[in-house]
């Protein structure tokens, strides 16, 4: 059985995804169609820089985790940009905000298609222990062509886009930990007699 994508866009976005998300599974390709999705709404192109923001409701979950590689992968909000931020509610969604426009929407996988994607022959796999990656690639191969075949309507609940002002924070100024002699930027700057230090050095937990 092979991957069959029609549109273009998601047919090269599945493919660098796999790439990135290195294994073959349903959740990625998921969060990619809801990345696209949340676009099309409010009608924006994938983030070369911090034009969008994305507040993921993930935490660490592997099934969540596999969906925000997708929806990174997507919209171009990433953890290195610092245009990706997750919640840590242990939920598959998310909003995504057009920060030059001041526009959100947010978009969430519908419990009835979670309900019966946990009676599906992978995720009985991954519920018994099996990793994804040695999961039966026939297995795999199935769940993912289901994610990508169903309409966008059996799979998301859409929001309405809603007026959202987003602030990025502003880590400060570069300083040299007296210690290690490692760079440090802003907050995590610690003092401890006089001296700067990063939170390793310090001893401090955060």
């Amino acid at each position: 059985m092979a991957i069959e994508i029609k549109d273009q866009e998601l047919k090269e976005m599945f493919e660098h995804g796999v790439y990135f998300h290195n294994h073959l599974c349903p959740a990625m390709p998921l969060g990619l169609r809801a990345g696209l999705l949340a676009r099309k709404k409010l009608k924006v192109k994938r983030a070369k820089s911090k034009e969008l923001a994305l507040l993921s409701e993930s935490g660490t979950g592997h099934l969540m985790q596999c969906f925000l590689d997708g929806v990174m992968m997507a919209t171009g909000c990433t953890y290195g940009k610092g245009n990706c931020e997750k919640l840590n509610y242990n939920k598959m969604a998310f909003v995504l905000v057009d920060v030059l426009e001041n526009k959100a929407v947010r978009i969430a996988i519908k419990p009835e298609f979670i309900r019966q994607a946990f009676n599906s022959p992978f995720l009985k796999k991954r519920e018994e222990g099996i990793p994804p990656e040695m999961i039966e690639p026939e297995i795999a191969e199935a769940a993912v062509n289901r994610i990508l075949a169903l309409p966008e309507k059996e799979l998301f609940k859409v929001g309405e886009v809603y007026d959202y002002r987003h602030n990025y924070s502003q880590e400060g100024p570069a300083v040299f930990c007296e210690k290690c002699g490692e760079v440090v930027f802003g907050s995590k700057v610690r003092v401890m007699k006089d001296s700067k230090l990063c939170i390793p050095c310090s001893g401090y937990k955060d």
